[in-house]
């Protein structure tokens, strides 16, 4: 049943808002307020893509082997994982399916933003045209109203 709906579960401070498919933009906000109040560095993974320690040879950036990692830089680079967790926990398996290759929380999110916003585009599109032709339909039959009391 929770398949169905836009928003069947979440509202919880320990779980990110589910997202069925429906309502982007809104659930949108809601992850970037959850995520963003778990630490910032999980928001800049998404933002950004991950971290990766590297280090300067020859005006060269190469990256540093894991063993090699800080404390701090494995915390940076833990968080794309963070993010990616936070991210698949929210979606139902339909939108599951649909990051389920990402390698990182940023090209998820991208993913989600390039589905669901083009499909929101489309409808807005539809709908202006919808009411252009509506306008121009009625302003044609009060035209052809009018001029048909002119006769009288």
């Amino acid at each position: 049943m929770a398949e169905e709906l836009p928003f069947g579960e979440g509202a919880s401070i320990n779980r990110p808002p589910l997202f069925c498919g429906l309502n982007y933009q809104f659930w949108k906000v809601k992850m970037k307020i959850f995520v963003e109040s778990l630490d910032r560095g999980i928001w800049d993974a998404i933002e950004n893509s991950p971290f990766i320690p590297k280090f300067e040879n020859d005006d060269v950036f190469i990256e540093k082997p894991w063993s090699q990692w800080t404390d701090d830089e494995n915390k940076r680079a833990k968080f794309d994982c963070i993010a990616q967790n936070i991210i698949t926990y929210a979606l139902n398996s339909k939108e599951f399916f649909r990051v389920s290759k990402c390698e990182f929380a940023k090209e998820m999110w991208d993913t989600l933003k390039a589905a669901h916003e083009s499909i929101n585009e489309i409808k807005k599109a539809r709908t202006r045209s919808q009411a252009r032709r509506k306008r121009k339909h009625n302003k044609k039959r009060s035209q052809f109203v009018f001029d048909g009391q002119k006769g009288r």
